[in-house]
This record gives structure tokens, C-alpha cells and sequence, in this order.
């Protein structure tokens, strides 16, 4: 999508100037792998409109592969706006219905744009857009399990799409198919109820997931592999400017450190590998509230070895 952001705070019934970038789940985190040295590719619709014409030269731009977006001359590219009001979470305003994106349907996939891949990383969000994208989702998790590749699948929770029912319905569909599943709590409390960490992660595991990344806010993450349970450390920060985009972060950092390593392995290596990739996606997932917008400030891989090691900046 384009993204307008105020360029003040307060009700966007009264701000008069925005800025103008882009922004999308998917996108946050190719961006986000490409700045860590991870190779990828971007699958989409757009519009051929002049915000299609933004998403695509930004995400070119910036290295990822955009050569699997398909345009269309009827449907317009997304948008959202957000509104700051004080502390907290921004709130946020979709206008997708009818959008390209929105017009997605499984027969509209290509297998040839999995080809040369060996992952594929969805979330909760497309299947959400539109009348037949929750199949197409689906069906694009089955590609990929044709081809060999693994998945990973963010659930990214949004209410203001759809409804609660048909949400949990589809994402409880996804899980199975998944090798890597990222959830936070809130969302393993929508989709099973009310239960610890560690019950949660053996309901996902039972149901075929390889690898549970559990979200825990301020208190980090914790991963849980086969009967492994690893805990790490957030990264602390002392403020916090918006925390859209976080989790996409968090995504990134984690499968950055994660593709490197075989599920088949089952020597103490994976251990080694989660405890790692938690800890860089904590340390995204904090960079990424320090910005305001939703992928700008995630750094490079010299800039994560560089604050991993503790080595000093120089600016001047």
C-alpha cells in the first residue's frame, strides 16, 4: 500500500499535511531480508496508478526482486493513513476494498514465481482482503510445499478486516501448512483461547509446525522446536515512536538467521541457530519502533553486527 502519515499530531479530521511512503506486511519484511543480505521477491497486484508506480520503485529500489507484481489497469493500488494521538499505537485506516490486491485469486498464481526459491513467507493479512484471497493464500502455501520450499507464517491479527469468526476459520486453516510460526500472544489467545506460552506452543507444534517464534512485547521471545524451549532477552530501548511494522521486524530478523539452517538437523546446531535468529528479531523489532513509519529504520547487517558486538558508531 501508500502510506500517508500526518506530519502532526492530532485528529485527521483537522491535519492539513501528510507525508507519503509505502508500506505493506510483505514488503516490511523483503525489505527488511534484503537489507540483512537475504535475497528476495515480492508477489503482488497493483494498480497502474501513480501509488503502484511509488510501491514498485521503492521496493526496486531498495533490491527486492519485484518481477512477479502483476498491474492492474481497473483496480487501484491500496492506502492507509495513520493517526497519532498522543502515546500509544497509532490508529490506523485501511482503504483496500476493491483494490488490486483485494482481487486476488488462486487461479491468478503463477508457479513459475516460486521458482529458484526456497521459502516463502505469508501472513494473515491477504487472505483477509478480499472474497477469494483467503483461498489464494492457501493455494499458495501448497505451491510452495510442491516445490520443497519451507514457509513461515505470521498470522498479523487484523480486526478491521475482517470478521472475528471468519479469521480465526482461515488462519487455524494456515497453521498446518507452515514450517516457522510467528505469532504473538494476543493472536495465540484469538485463535485458541487463553492458555501459558508453553501450552501454546504445543497446540501449534501438534498441529505440524516445525518451529513456534512466540512474540512476547517487552518481555522478548521465546522459540520452541520439537521438546526445545529457548527464551531471549528483549532489546531494551528507552522510548518508543510507533510500533507499526514491528513485528514485520521481528519476521525479518528472525528467518534472516533461520533459512541458514536445516529442520532436518537434529543436532544441537538449531538450538544454537533459534537462540540467535530470537535475538536478532528482538533487536529489530525494537529498531523498529524508533522510527516513525513502517520499514525505514531497519538497518543493515553491518549496522546489526555493529550494535550486536557493541562497537561504538562514529558519525563525524
Amino acid at each position: 500500500m501508500v502510506l500517508f502519515q500526518p506530519m502532526t499530531g492530532g485528529s485527521l479530521t483537522y491535519v492539513p499535511l501528510f507525508t507519503k511512503s509505502i508500506a505493506g506486511a510483505e514488503s516490511n519484511v523483503a525489505v527488511g531480508l534484503t537489507r540483512l543480505g537475504v535475497k528476495t521477491r515480492w508477489i503482488s497486484r497493483l494498480g497502474t496508478d501513480p501509488f503502484g508506480d511509488q510501491v514498485l520503485s521503492t521496493l526496486a529500489g531498495e533490491g527486492v526482486d519485484v518481477s512477479a507484481v502483476t498491474r492492474d489497469a481497473e483496480s487501484p493500488t491500496g492506502i492507509y493513513f495513520k493517526e497519532f494521538k498522543g502515546l500509544g499505537d497509532p490508529t490506523v485506516y485501511f482503504y483496500r476494498k476493491l483494490s488490486a490486491a483485494s482481487l486476488f485469486t488462486p487461479e491468478s498464481l503463477n508457479p513459475q514465481w516460486f521458482a529458484g526459491a526456497k521459502h516463502l513467507h505469508i501472513t494473515g493479512i491477504l487472505p483477509a482482503l478480499g472474497a477469494h484471497t483467503a483461498e489464494t493464500a492457501l493455494e499458495a502455501m501448497r505451491i510452495a510445499r510442491k516445490q520443497g520450499m519451507t514457509i513461515s507464517f505470521d498470522p498479523n491479527l487484523r480486526r478491521k478486516l475482517w470478521s472475528e469468526e471468519r479469521a480465526r476459520e482461515v488462519l487455524l486453516a494456515m497453521i498446518p501448512l507452515c514450517d516457522y510460526f510467528l505469532p504473538g500472544l494476543e493472536e495465540a489467545e484469538f485463535l485458541v483461547g487463553e492458555h501459558t506460552e508453553s501450552d501454546y506452543a504445543k497446540i501449534f507444534l501438534d498441529q505440524g509446525v516445525k518451529v513456534v517464534a512466540m512474540k512476547l512485547g517487552e518481555r522478548g521471545s521465546m522459540g520452541f522446536y520439537e521438546q526445545e524451549c529457548i527464551k531471549a532477552e528483549p532489546y531494551k530501548i528507552s522510548t518508543i515512536v510507533d510500533t507499526v511494522g514491528a513485528g514485520d521486524a521481528f519476521a525479518a530478523g528472525f528467518l534472516s538467521v533461520m533459512l541458514d539452517q536445516s529442520l532436518s538437523d537434529k543436532s544441537t546446531a538449531i538450538d544454537t541457530k533459534l537462540k540467535l535468529a530470537l535475538e536478532r528479531a528482538n533487536l529489530l523489532g525494537a529498531l523498529a519502533t524508533q522510527f516513525k513509519g513502517d520499514w525505514e529504520g531497519l538497518p543493515t547487517l553491518a549496522e546489526v553486527e555493529r550494535i550486536l558486538s557493541g562497537a561504538k558508531n562514529i558519525t563525524r
